[in-house]
């Protein structure tokens, strides 16, 4: 297909790149489904929850917060929304940033984190983990690590104006 030539890429190439996209959407989507049916949590909520409660105080700056679900500010600001709604999670002023604010895991969050985490680890057992043969763990975790580096590079030199990743 001249399409493909004309971006240097073979068909192989890119029957591979739409293999992990598809990959990442199955299990992505029986995720969301199994804590949804299960809990009556999406997973961006999950994940939002959880890197709460992995953080120092369970709170992180909505910045950080952001930048770790991999959320726009905006899609993160709504989400928040809707789990303070729930009770999920508080906002607090951050004392050095007039601007700036914290999300904080509430108790009633971490509850319902408690409650979700065996769903969400089990499907990552079924959907993932249980799909690897002997020594396919590091072999994905080596290549994932450095897709991980070029993609940290890659966006710092963008922002330092050396172009794009």
């Amino acid at each position: 297909m001249t399409l493909l030539r004309d971006e240097g890429l073979t068909a192989e190439e890119l029957a591979v790149w739409r293999m992990l996209q598809r990959a990442q959407v199955r299990i992505t989507r029986r995720l969301e489904s199994e804590l949804l049916v299960a809990h009556d949590l999406p997973l961006a909520s999950y994940e939002v929850l959880m890197q709460l409660a992995e953080a120092a105080g369970r709170r992180l700056r909505m910045n950080d917060l952001a930048d770790r679900v991999l959320l726009s500010r905006s899609g993160l600001t709504r989400l928040i929304d809707r789990l303070q709604r729930d009770g999920l999670v508080t906002r607090e002023a951050c004392p050095d940033d007039a601007r700036g604010l914290f999300a904080v895991l509430t108790d009633a969050g971490a509850g319902r984190l408690a409650e979700a985490t065996p769903t969400y680890l089990r499907g990552i057992r079924t959907q993932f983990l249980d799909m690897l043969g002997n020594g396919e763990m590091g072999q994905i975790r080596a290549m994932l690590g450095r897709l991980d580096a070029a993609g940290v590079t890659g966006a710092a030199a963008s922002a330092a104006g050396g172009g794009a990743p």
